[in-house]
């Protein structure tokens, strides 16, 4: 875990770095994606657990993080040197010392994808051979929500492609945040294959963390506030409908 916080340090350093040069914060979506893959890998192949596992366990997370990196890469190039609406906010907050201020917050996502991580590490240090029943129901639970977050991803994609408005389509017309909640039932996922480890019960604090964030910090408060902003009733008519987090039906 020490050379998994080694390479997050460099990997979030260079992109503070990138980023003040490029006058463009939302890298730091691109990296914070992409930086599970290295380390993944790096605890599967450090660990001393059933191979057959560490391996799984690393193209899991590695096959996750590529997917999310990718997707978030091709969005902010696109959108480059427009900078995403939220670090806009956070740039006018931290008008002091934006680069200052930017250092610390991107040094505080490497913190949280290294804590994010423990159950990677949990589990790639499991010694006993063949699957565990939490393992399987882990496996599927992480599978269902690699594509739930896949096909919200896209679908919202395609939506403002072809449209312009709210995305209502699809998962977006049972959730205001499919992504976000599909993205939460991974790490319980995580937290069900690390379970059978003997210190297995410390991994839920990923998902928990993970949860606090979308729901209470920069997930769902600061989209929904920009979100009305925006789009003014039309999104408090959507609010007032739709599930916010877990797909549910509408209310009529």
């Amino acid at each position: 875990m020490i050379i998994a916080a080694l390479i997050l340090l460099a990997l979030f350093l260079f992109t503070w770095w990138l980023s003040v040069r490029l006058d463009n914060y939302s890298f730091v979506d691109v990296t914070w994606s992409l930086a599970f893959a290295p380390v993944a890998v790096w605890l599967a192949f450090s660990g001393e657990g059933w191979l057959t596992r560490r391996y799984a366990i690393a193209t899991l997370v590695s096959t996750w993080s590529l997917r999310l990196g990718i997707h978030l890469w091709r969005r902010v190039a696109s959108h480059h040197p427009k900078e995403d609406v939220r670090y806009a906010v956070l740039r006018e907050k931290w008008k002091v010392n934006p680069p200052r201020a930017f250092l610390w917050f991107f040094l505080m996502q490497a913190a949280l994808v290294w804590l994010l991580m423990l159950p990677v590490y949990l589990i790639a240090q499991q010694s006993a051979t063949g699957f565990h029943t939490l393992e399987w129901l882990g496996l599927a639970t992480w599978t269902i929500a690699l594509i739930g977050e896949g096909v919200a991803d896209a679908q919202l994609a395609r939506f403002k492609k072809l449209g312009k408005g709210i995305c209502q389509k699809g998962l977006w017309h049972y959730s205001r945040h499919p992504n976000y909640f599909f993205q939460s039932l991974l790490w319980w996922g995580l937290f069900l294959m690390a379970l059978p480890t003997p210190w297995g019960l410390t991994a839920i604090i990923a998902p928990v963390v993970m949860l606090h964030f979308l729901l209470n910090v920069t997930g769902i408060p600061l989209t929904e506030k920009l979100s009305v902003e925006k789009r003014g009733d039309a999104y408090r008519e959507y609010q007032r409908s739709t599930s916010a987090f877990v797909p549910w039906f509408r209310k009529r």
